[in-house]
């Protein structure tokens, strides 16, 4: 068994709706989650909160395994160049997302995590040879006004975090073009386990030289970071067996509330205008995105968030038909 069997197009109405009020509670989640890390902000090195990040993503494992399958299945693999990409693009992407939510405001990471669609398309251009025609262009054009709207280079300065947030979308991006291309191949376990492995190994071994043991309430907030992470994506998982991938999808934009919300109410963070445009012109350039390869039955792994535990991850559908 590879996958959980795919959601049906003929939820009633009520399972659905359980599906995405899930979802919805998911992103909820993951947003608290990132709140959490960004309460640490210059406490520890984002390289050591994506080390116990990873270690409390364990949990997720059980939730990943087929009905035959074992926990040493995360090893197995039909393509060990492809599992060894998610081993590394996993703890750059959490280490990018920390950074990010640690030096901007959290609207500001999610805007930038947000173009995480437009780096998969480019990217399955590149190396999966996919053809795209003009919706899926606009879109791109859209995500990038709307991130040159909202940093106005030139008018205001650019920090590491900025750096980060755009290292947490490529690195969220890589992990759904190798979905793409050997997701129908592989367990779950091992297409996951991949890149929380590396995250525990990689965070992990970077971390020893400066390690710095977190006093009583950085690890209250650690623990919060990573486990309610961990509940956003078994929350995430459930929901895709009462609605489809398509219904739940566009839910992951509602974290773009609750970070302006957390934002103004927990950090006293404001958004003027023109921000709030730039961030409009991305959300609309990731919502294009998902309608066209929807339509386009483009393949794509499971619903979870693949580029950790922020949910800039982008959802697609589990049909495997070849893409028109």
């Amino acid at each position: 068994m590879t996958h959980p069997a795919p959601s049906s197009s003929s939820h009633g109405g009520a399972d659905t709706l359980r599906g995405i009020m899930l979802a919805f509670a998911a992103f909820a989640a993951f947003s608290c989650s990132d709140a959490s890390v960004k309460l640490i902000r210059d406490g520890l090195p984002p390289y050591e909160c994506a080390f116990f990040g990873s270690l409390c993503a364990l949990v997720v494992f059980p939730f990943l395994l087929g009905g035959r399958d074992r926990l040493v299945d995360v090893f197995t693999t039909q393509n060990r160049t492809l599992w060894m990409v998610r081993f590394i693009a996993y703890p750059l992407g959490i280490i990018g997302s920390v950074t990010a939510f640690s030096h901007l405001s959290m609207a500001e990471a999610f805007t930038l995590i947000f173009l995480q669609p437009s780096f998969v398309t480019l990217m399955s251009i590149v190396f999966l040879k996919e053809r795209i025609g003009w919706p899926r262009w606009l879109a791109i054009g859209l995500g990038f006004i709307g991130v040159l709207i909202v940093l106005r280079p030139g008018l205001r300065p650019l920090s590491i975090g900025h750096l980060g947030a755009v290292v947490a979308g490529m690195a969220g991006a890589i992990s759904v073009v190798t979905f793409r291309a050997s997701g129908a191949h592989e367990k779950q376990i091992s297409l996951f386990g991949a890149g929380i492995l590396g995250g525990v190994t990689i965070c992990g071994l970077v971390s020893l030289p400066s390690f710095a043991l977190p006093d009583a309430h950085q690890l209250a907030l650690l623990a919060s970071y990573g486990l309610l992470a961990a509940l956003a994506n078994v929350l995430l998982m459930h929901s895709a067996l009462h609605a489809s991938a398509g219904a739940i999808a566009p839910t992951q934009y509602s974290q773009m509330i609750w970070a302006l919300a957390i934002g103004h109410l927990v950090f006293g963070d404001s958004a003027d205008m023109v921000t709030l445009t730039g961030i409009g012109l991305i959300i609309c350039s990731g919502l294009i995105t998902l309608v066209r390869e929807q339509e386009k039955h483009v393949p794509g792994p499971p619903p979870i968030a693949v580029s950790r535990g922020h949910a800039a991850s982008m959802l697609v559908i589990e049909d495997h038909e070849e893409p028109a």
